[in-house]
């Protein structure tokens, strides 16, 4: 496999897993609404919300993360993912001062995947493996 072939593959399977990941969390707010406003709760210090605002979320994140599969508008989808899991990332701080309390490690996984949406984000044009744009 030439080395053109093995980037698009790879980063080809970087979005998709991104993908993955960002689909149960946008899921979460349509199966369990009122786990989506706690988590807005704790780690945004958003005040609690209805199940319709968490539907709406969901609907705003599923187009984004849609298009980020398909690779359409690639400079927005990918940026606005890269964004969203920034945002999800650091706000997540305080797990990371107390890694070894119950359930914290699985926090340090974010940091990976920000920096694959980081190079998806910066290596978009090269992104083209079943992409639309």
């Amino acid at each position: 496999m030439r080395g053109e072939k093995k980037l698009t593959l790879s980063l080809f399977l970087l979005r998709v897993s991104v993908f993955v990941v960002m689909l149960m969390w946008t899921l979460d707010k349509f199966f369990r609404p009122e786990h989506a406003s706690l988590v807005y709760q704790v780690f945004y210090a958003i005040p609690s919300f209805g199940a319709g605002i968490s539907y709406l979320i969901g609907a705003i994140e599923m187009s984004v993360i849609l298009g980020f599969l398909f690779g359409y508008k690639k400079t927005f989808t990918y940026g606005a993912v890269f964004l969203l899991h920034a945002i999800s990332t650091l706000s997540s701080y305080k797990q990371y001062l107390a890694p070894f309390q119950e359930g914290n490690l699985l926090f340090f996984a974010a940091w990976p995947m920000l920096a694959a949406c980081f190079a998806l984000f910066l290596l978009r044009d090269r992104d083209t493996f079943l992409s639309v744009d």
